[in-house]
């Protein structure tokens, strides 16, 4: 009988047959085809002096070069990734020939980062950056390990950009373009909450005569301006406010309204007159007796109301 035609050996060679099958279906179970971009879990067992090597299930480990193992500065890699920890990275590089794929938790870090940020554009929320360092047109920071920048113009303080080194600033993101690597952001919305949460209505308060308009004069109280409307001015008749006012003096008026759905605040200087036409005839008078008048003004129209 040949060996062919030996049963037992037939058998035999069967059984082999479906063992390396079901081995070589397992094998296939976990030879995973990683992709550059997915996100992946794996377990550190070994530190390099070039990187960490991760099981991430594959037939070849995944290697962390040094470079990707965090966004912020660190002395021994053991300090971010310590081994037999599990972690999320993501695949920067796909598999060489050997099967390993290259990850990176930086990356992984900074692409949530961005997440995030949209996320809080989207709902209007403030972000906190830490200032880094400065130039002549505005200061530099970080935002979750990404570089941010605060125009000069958009800053609550204009002057010692100095002084902000170390300093963590409030702000809301004026662009976000992830494609360009790029993030402004502006101080000028908290400034104007801030100081429209100084003011209340119905009370003398003194700004700075900031603009010029035929219809009116545009005041400023540290970082948010109200109208002076012309015909808020006086009771008299007025040929041009370029006449009574000039840009840069300080000026006492009453806050007559705070609309903050409209973002608009009513000034009123009229309602400090006595008789129409004082404020242009007796000017540093009414001025200087504002809150006196303002005071005797706010009792008669309670008198008259009861």
């Amino acid at each position: 009988m040949t060996a062919n035609s030996n049963p037992s050996q037939g058998q035999n060679a069967a059984n082999f047959s479906m063992d390396d099958f079901a081995q070589a279906l397992e094998q296939e179970q976990y030879d995973y085809h990683f992709n550059k971009g997915e996100i992946v879990k794996g377990k550190v067992f070994q530190h390099d002096p070039s990187g960490v090597y991760v099981d991430i299930g594959g037939k070849s480990p995944g290697f962390v070069p040094l470079s990707e193992a965090a966004w912020q500065s660190f002395g021994d890699v053991s300090e971010v990734l310590p081994l037999d920890q599990e972690f999320e990275f993501l695949i920067i590089k796909e598999q060489d020939s050997e099967g390993q794929v290259k990850l990176s938790r930086r990356q992984l870090y900074i692409d949530q980062a961005w997440d995030n940020l949209t996320e809080v554009q989207e709902k209007g929320k403030l972000v906190q950056m830490l200032v880094t360092g400065v130039n002549r047109g505005g200061v530099i920071g970080q935002i979750d390990g990404l570089r941010a920048f605060i125009p000069r113009s958009h800053l609550i303080e204009k002057e010692n950009f100095e002084e902000l080194v170390d300093q963590t600033l409030p702000a809301n993101i004026l662009q976000l373009d992830r494609g360009q690597n790029k993030i402004v952001l502006t101080q000028r919305n908290i400034a104007k909450s801030s100081a429209m949460a100084q003011l209340q209505e119905h009370q003398v308060v003194q700004g700075k005569v900031v603009k010029l308009q035929p219809y009116g004069v545009f005041v400023d109280f540290g970082g948010v301006a109200g109208l002076l409307h012309i015909k808020q001015i006086s009771g008299g008749h007025i040929d041009s406010v370029s006449h009574i006012f000039k840009v840069g003096e300080e000026i006492k008026v009453v806050v007559m309204e705070i609309d903050t759905v409209k973002n608009r605040i009513s000034l009123s200087t009229k309602v400090l007159e006595t008789y129409p036409g004082e404020f242009l005839e007796k000017r540093e008078l009414v001025m200087d007796t504002a809150e006196e008048r303002w005071a005797n003004h706010q009792t008669k129209k309670e008198e008259s109301s009861n």
